[in-house]
């Protein structure tokens, strides 16, 4: 199943929004005016023109007030090589230059579509009413928003407003708490309530899902309480994030027939296949998710072509019926670490290339050994043993398979 929902990258689509906003608050934003007409390092914020911005961190941390200038620069302190911190000119205190914060004259409100596409995270030691008004013009998507955080002028409350889940605004609202011995405020309905957050499933081993278009229905099924199927072929197991015990609402099945006998009105499909025509009623009200759970052991030819190998990895994927989507890696020995053709079709697809040496691979016992591989190589083989080694599993589902210049093997990943 191919990915149903691309969208573009974030500063991508947050600019050309943001470009728009700014034409609305002035005359049209040309690129040529879309700099900072800056004395030293104060921005001077004018009507229509997005200013220029120095960013250095993942977050920006934003004051207005004689007392949020106390807290951002707490923050600072706290979040020390992470975080930018802008104020008002009118409450530098000479050290500025010095400890890089970026001072600003004029409205706030001109300061935020310059640091929209340009953060992860942005804290606002600002009223949230004056916050949503802010930022509202500036909203795309909530799969590319940064995340938003509110904190009051004495530091005593922290909240969050925006992009919870997926642009870490939940996340950085607790650290943001811990730094200012204050009370966080979170109130998104899985969080409270301590279950699956079907929006960051599994995120943090790096799980994708194939469509995000159930993902606010079956949100609603697992906040709701539901019968809702947790399958899981493959992946990581370790995915409950609480202290608490799962709720009775929620199963685990290890594979998705045994959840469809059980007729759930919900489920998330942890798996590395592809699913069958039978199967696919799962996902009437279901998410489905791709582990990284997938290796590629390879070996080639001296000079072998990026679409050769490509070719082979996705016909064989096709075969035992797998998402190239769940690929965690691809190995090989280390005298293909400068292969050209095997760098690129790994930048290509994002997968890490791994190289293991000839006595590393000699190690792993293998089903076929090969002298005349040993001859070129020094190891009796490269994909089988390649592929075992990173696995850990001694078992491949695809031994070896050899196709024009390319040699491969496929293995499953295990977990302890």
């Amino acid at each position: 199943m191919q990915e149903t929902d691309a969208v573009q990258s974030k500063t991508e689509r947050n600019t050309s929004a943001i470009s728009a906003s700014a034409g609305q608050l002035g005359r049209p934003v040309e690129a040529a005016e879309a700099s900072e007409i800056a004395s030293g390092n104060r921005i001077k914020l004018q009507e229509g023109v997005v200013p220029s911005i120095r960013r250095t961190g993942d977050y920006a941390i934003v004051a207005i007030t004689k007392h949020g200038v106390e807290v951002a620069r707490r923050l600072q302190t706290s979040f020390e090589g992470v975080a930018d911190v802008y104020y008002m000119s009118k409450f530098a205190r000479g050290d500025e230059v010095a400890r890089g914060i970026q001072l600003f004259d004029g409205s706030v409100r001109l300061l935020f579509p310059a640091l929209f596409p340009a953060y992860s995270g942005i804290v606002c030691i600002i009223s949230l009413g004056a916050v949503v008004r802010m930022i509202a013009p500036l909203l795309v998507d909530k799969k590319t928003d940064p995340g938003i955080v509110v904190v009051d002028d004495k530091g005593e409350h922290v909240i969050s407003v925006l992009s919870g889940h997926l642009g870490g605004a939940n996340e950085l609202t607790g650290e943001v708490a811990a730094a200012l011995n204050a009370r966080a405020v979170i109130t998104t309905a899985s969080d409270v309530q301590k279950t699956i957050a079907v929006d960051l499933f599994g995120r943090r081993f790096g799980w994708t899902w194939e469509s995000a278009d159930k993902l606010t229905a079956v949100s609603a099924s697992v906040v709701n309480e539901e019968r809702v199927a947790v399958v899981q072929e493959s992946g990581e197991p370790n995915w409950w994030l609480h202290d608490t015990p799962m709720p009775d609402s929620i199963r685990v099945y290890d594979h998705v027939r045994a959840a469809q006998a059980d007729h759930p009105q919900g489920a998330l499909v942890v798996t590395h296949r592809l699913l069958e025509a039978d199967e696919e009623g799962i996902l009437a009200n279901g998410v489905l998710y791709r582990p990284k759970s997938i290796v590629l052991g390879i070996g080639c030819n001296r000079g072998t072509e990026e679409a050769e190998l490509e070719t082979v990895i996705r016909r064989t994927l096709e075969e035992l019926r797998f998402s190239i989507r769940s690929v965690r890696a691809v190995c090989t020995i280390d005298l293909k670490k400068d292969e050209a053709g095997l760098l690129s079709v790994c930048e290509r697809n994002g997968w890490p290339l791994v190289c293991y040496t000839a006595q590393e691979l000699n190690e792993i016992a293998i089903e076929e050994p090969s002298e005349t591989v040993f001859r070129f190589t020094g190891a009796y083989g490269v994909s089988e043993p390649a592929a075992k080694r990173y696995s850990g599993n001694d078992r491949l589902v695809l031994t070896k398979k050899k196709s024009g210049n390319v040699t491969i093997s496929v293995a499953l990943m295990t977990y302890s």
